[in-house]
């Protein structure tokens, strides 16, 4: 059986901590603003491009004083759409962050606490009914922006089992291979998705960990 503890070890050892989201201080002094409101917005923005395009968008909705629920739903599409242009399939985008929080002002009155109350499988079911965020945009809002145990699984994650011959034909059995291989920690599963990435970015100069 892969060791995906020693794995995680080693690219802790070789990268350090990665320290994801949110912004240090992005939001101070922006009335409103709510750290998981700017996980959220990432985690939608980033689908398809680069996290440095992301946090121009993000600086743009800073700036604008619009990075919150109610700034997103006050903006008309055409407004929001020039501030998230960075992000790259803006048009798109723009629907994704307005479909999420017609869905949070309609299902939870506009409340992030509200939703996050609910359980993790109550949370993702809802999560993968708003059009646009599927399920690896779903897993990164719960365990980034909500802090609950719902492991990513993207094409770096991917990529780092097939290197070991390991491959599943579905996104679910990525995802119960690494929480039945792991410790279910919160902190455990944050830490390794963001290296796993890391690793992925700088796949050149990776080497292949032994078991």
């Amino acid at each position: 059986m892969l060791n995906l503890l020693k794995i995680y070890n080693n690219l802790l050892r070789q990268y350090g901590q990665q320290k994801w989201w949110p912004l240090a201080g992005a939001g101070q002094g922006i009335a409103g603003y709510d750290w998981r409101f700017e996980v959220i917005v990432g985690a939608i923005l980033t689908q398809m491009i680069s996290w440095t395009n992301v946090e121009k968008a993000l600086a743009n909705l800073i700036a604008a004083g619009k990075l919150s629920p109610n700034g997103v739903s006050s903006l008309p599409s055409r407004k929001l759409a020039i501030l998230i242009r960075p992000s790259g399939y803006y048009r798109q985008k723009t629907r994704k962050l307005k479909n999420f929080v017609d869905f949070l002002n309609t299902r939870h009155n506009g409340s992030l606490d509200r939703l996050a109350a609910l359980s993790v499988p109550r949370l993702r079911q809802e999560l993968l009914g708003i059009h646009g965020i599927g399920e690896e945009t779903a897993d990164s809002i719960i365990l980034y922006a909500f802090k609950k145990p719902s492991f990513v699984i993207d094409a770096y994650t991917r990529r780092l089992l097939q290197d070991y011959n390991i491959s599943f034909p579905r996104y679910a059995d990525y995802q119960n291979f690494f929480q039945t291989n792991l410790p279910r920690s919160v902190r455990l599963w944050n830490e390794y998705h963001a290296l796993i990435v890391r690793r992925g970015k700088d796949a050149g100069q990776v080497k292949k960990y032994r078991r």
